[in-house]
């Protein structure tokens, strides 16, 4: 016990084990942050801010999934500068990103209050749909850049390395090396990257073809043979 962190947390004080996250130390006093990039078996790394707390005596606002708790740390998750903050992230994400198929960033919108229609003149990132393997398919126009596939697909998880970043600003997207189709690279169809994606940017490919309207015959016919098992 002696070896343990105490700090404050919206009026709680809570102890944690050295190293520990202040998103860890939330969740132990069973205060809730809301996280899009983060995920339990990808490693952190601060890219959304949409956990940004607010810590007494800091000129800028934390993420909660990076940032270590500290000894006497007095945090605020609810402050008006921190709500106003992750609004202002969402807002801009949803202006930029196609969420029709992200239900749990939808309702964090809800539930911090963020206007949907706050950019009505912004453009939303426009990609054709890759249908180039007989496994999943990637829509990334549905991609909010949350780095979960590219980290479980390489030292996170699977150690493939098949996904990467590629280009710039509002162009950014993840991508093969070299734009290679999936089979041409490294992937071993493990599906751990559409597991942890947030958005259904990647999604299997028979659920797609579905909502296409097309029927299990016609699935069967459009399905690659060297992407199908033999039946003994």
């Amino acid at each position: 016990m002696n070896d343990l962190i105490t700090l404050t947390i919206d009026g709680c004080s809570v102890a944690v084990a050295p190293g520990a996250t202040l998103l860890q130390a939330a969740r132990e006093a069973g205060i809730e942050i809301p996280v899009i990039c983060y995920h339990e078996a990808t490693t952190s790394n601060g890219l959304c801010r949409t956990c940004v707390v607010e810590v007494e005596g800091w000129r800028v606002l934390a993420a909660a999934c990076v940032t270590q708790a500290a000894a006497n740390m007095v945090v605020h998750t609810q402050s008006e500068r921190v709500l106003r903050s992750r609004r202002t992230i969402l807002e801009m994400l949803n202006s930029a990103v196609d969420l029709s198929e992200a239900p749990a960033i939808q309702q964090m919108m809800q539930d911090n209050g963020a206007d949907p229609q706050r950019f009505p003149g912004a453009s939303k990132r426009k990609f054709e749909l890759l249908d180039d393997n007989p496994m999943y398919v990637r829509d990334y126009a549905k991609c909010v850049l949350c780095w979960r596939c590219v980290q479980v697909c390489a030292e996170d998880a699977q150690y493939t390395y098949a996904l990467s970043f590629e280009g710039r600003g509002f162009q950014s997207m993840i991508a093969t090396f070299f734009d290679l189709p999936l089979p041409a690279t490294t992937c071993v169809f493990c599906g751990q990257c559409v597991g942890v994606c947030p958005t259904n940017a990647l999604k299997p490919r028979r659920e797609w073809l579905l909502e296409q309207g097309k029927t299990p015959e016609e699935i069967i016919a459009l399905t690659p043979r060297q992407g199908r098992r033999k039946r003994n």
